[in-house]
């Protein structure tokens, strides 16, 4: 079983990501979680703070030698902006300290919520906590569950199709999907949706406003029969798409066809079966899909096709023209209050979201393969794929 948590407040002194289950004998090194982590920070849109921050990775237990040893990998990102709210952010008690509070909440965002149920009378004890800034952590956790997918050949990627309103054509998938992606400030694969999404946000910044998109994730190489249709926590879809839901700011998520298929007849929504042809269908159990409008899921279960997922992330909640608040302290109408913050980070959301696919498929190979050293669960996969090509082999008299 895979788990795991995260700590640390935005304008703290660190975030800590702590991650259980990963099997012993996994090459990793801090380099392989320093890419993602710098691919999170990129993106046209971002606010200063990503001109602060440096993010790297720290590996502080669960690894020696260049290989993890079975035990809970912790992993630390320090917070360069620390020393910039040190006195406000230290955690012993300053009677002299300046405290920068916040007691206008902003609409959208989780300060008032987040202060009426924890009796918190300064909206910073919530923000600080529900900033996205923790996301990073995530990141570092799923780049760890990137390297264990890789044994299995499994490759997960990301690109944005939707930002501010403009909507990105459909195009054929390049691979490596990231290798692409990632060239564009957008993080858009249609050459002829950037300069629109560009201006989109560069209006936005203009009118102290921001924008939202969606991003698509796609995971490839999955075998089939992850997860399961017999009980409900164990259906994969449900998994993916309560990872996915749990970013902030993201607030829709789809698989394959998505809210589209609500509208098709069965005839058009569903996906034909055939036989795969002999090559690469080892992780399919020698079927194919004509189309792929289910995403790779069907009754909880991955089918061997690529997974295809949306999330859909709503614009900031932070403005720079802020909308109407009430003030906390004097219960008065009141304009929110402004932070520094993006005007949009849906490229880095595709990320974030690529991270906790990874997390979620890693537990879900670690459920099916279990095994406490990686070559165990290699053997138990291999194992796996022989009952798989068992079964094609009783057709081969069939032609």
């Amino acid at each position: 079983m895979i788990r795991f948590t995260t700590a640390g407040e935005s304008h703290g002194r660190a975030l800590l990501a702590i991650l259980e289950g990963v099997p012993a004998g996994l090459p990793l090194a801090a380099e392989d979680v320093g890419r993602d982590l710098a691919r999170r920070m990129r993106g046209y849109g971002r606010g200063a703070r990503m001109q602060i921050e440096a993010d790297q990775a720290q590996l502080l237990s669960g690894v020696r030698a260049g290989e993890t040893i079975g035990s809970p990998i912790a992993l630390l990102i320090e917070n360069r902006d620390w020393a910039n709210w040190e006195d406000v952010m230290a955690p012993g008690a300053r009677e002299d300290a300046p405290r920068r509070r916040l007691t206008r909440p902003r609409p959208g965002h989780a300060d008032l919520a987040g202060a009426l149920k924890y009796d918190r009378a300064d909206a910073r004890d919530v923000l600080e906590r529900a900033s996205a800034r923790e996301t990073a952590a995530r990141v570092a956790a799923g780049a760890v569950c990137r390297r264990l997918l890789a044994v299995f050949g499994v490759e997960i990627g990301s690109h944005v199709v939707e930002l501010g309103g403009v909507v990105a054509r459909r195009a054929p998938l390049p691979s490596p999907l990231n290798d692409a992606a990632d060239g564009s400030p957008v993080r858009c694969l249609v050459a002829q949706a950037e300069p629109a999404m560009i201006a989109r946000i560069d209006a936005a910044r203009d009118a102290g406003d921001t924008v939202g998109g969606v991003a698509e994730i796609v995971a490839r190489g999955v075998v089939v029969g992850l997860g399961s249709h017999v009980a409900w926590d164990r259906r994969l879809d449900g998994r993916l798409a309560g990872a996915l839901m749990s970013i902030p700011a993201v607030k829709g998520v789809e698989i394959g066809l998505g809210f589209g298929a609500a509208a098709l007849p069965g005839s058009e929504a569903h996906d034909a079966i055939e036989r795969a042809a002999q090559e690469g269908g080892h992780t399919t159990g020698g079927f194919s899909r004509r189309t792929n409008r289910a995403g790779g899921l069907e009754g909880g279960m991955t089918t061997g096709e690529p997974l295809i997922l949306r999330a859909a992330m709503k614009p900031i909640a932070t403005l720079m023209r802020p909308l109407d608040s009430v003030d906390l302290d004097t219960g008065r109408p009141a304009k929110a209050q402004s932070e520094r913050s993006d005007v949009t980070a849906v490229p880095a959301m595709g990320v974030i979201a690529e991270a906790m696919t990874a997390i979620v498929l890693a537990g879900a190979y670690v459920e099916k393969f279990g095994g406490d050293a990686v070559a165990e669960m290699r053997r138990n996969f291999d194992g796996y794929l022989a009952q798989l090509r068992a079964r094609q082999a009783l057709w081969e008299p069939l032609g």
